[in-house]
């Protein structure tokens, strides 16, 4: 069990960095020197931006998981692993304290990005993994996110149910998020949209006049939300 406390001091809720390096779990390098007003970063350092959520039942985090490249025959590179959207859960066990050791990862493909881009104040949505689908142990593990609107239609339930029949667990969260707190999601989702799918290396290639080296993903990275 793990307080809140330790990786999240209440002025942390305002977003200092020490939130990002706690809740970093999915990690990428810039390709070039981003300048700030108050600090410059190079390529080999590693950014935390991800958005979360603390609720009274729950805790949510979301952070864009870039592709990876790999040479094409043809020259250049091409899309060997698509990105994606982690949305990760974990519990809540007691006021402001969270357990991330249990936390679930929920790995958001494009077009369920673009699904829940796409929702109106009174539409929901719900999204089903399964890591052994076309196999014989299909079944074994589920994964389903749902996304529903308040009754009142002033904001959003995002809740993830994980069933595990192999270590016997069920697991469930819900985080009930506001209409600001989903304007934020959404917007961010829509911007993310086009770096998981590689699309901006694809248009700073034609910017630029050349090929840049393939994006790079922290090594520590899980590969895939059922990696945990």
């Amino acid at each position: 069990m793990m307080k809140l406390s330790r990786f999240l001091k209440s002025s942390n809720l305002l977003g200092k960095p020490s939130v990002g390096d706690a809740l970093g779990l999915h990690v990428f390098s810039s390709q070039a020197g981003i300048s700030t007003a108050r600090s410059d970063f190079t390529v080999k350092d590693r950014i935390f931006a991800p958005y979360t959520v603390f609720k009274g039942k729950a805790a949510l985090s979301v952070n864009p998981c870039l592709p990876t490249f790999t040479k094409s025959t043809s020259g250049g590179f091409k899309v060997d692993r698509r990105g994606s959207v982690m949305f990760t859960f974990w519990p809540a066990v007691g006021e402001r304290k969270y357990d991330y050791e249990k936390r679930q990862l929920f790995a958001m493909s494009t077009t369920e990005v673009g699904s829940l881009i796409s929702l109106g104040p009174k539409d929901s949505t719900e999204f089903f993994h399964d890591p052994a689908m076309l196999s014989s142990n299909a079944g074994q593990v589920r994964k389903s996110l749902s996304i529903k609107p308040y009754t009142e239609g002033n904001g959003y339930f995002i809740s993830l149910n994980v069933v595990n029949n192999i270590l016997k667990t069920n697991d469930k969260f819900l985080v009930p998020v506001t209409t600001g707190e989903f304007a934020v999601l959404r917007t961010a989702c829509s911007f993310a949209l086009p770096h998981i799918m590689g699309w901006d290396r694809l248009t700073n290639q034609h910017h630029e006049g050349t090929v840049k080296g393939p994006s790079k993903i922290d090594p520590r990275m899980p590969d895939l939300e059922w990696d945990k």
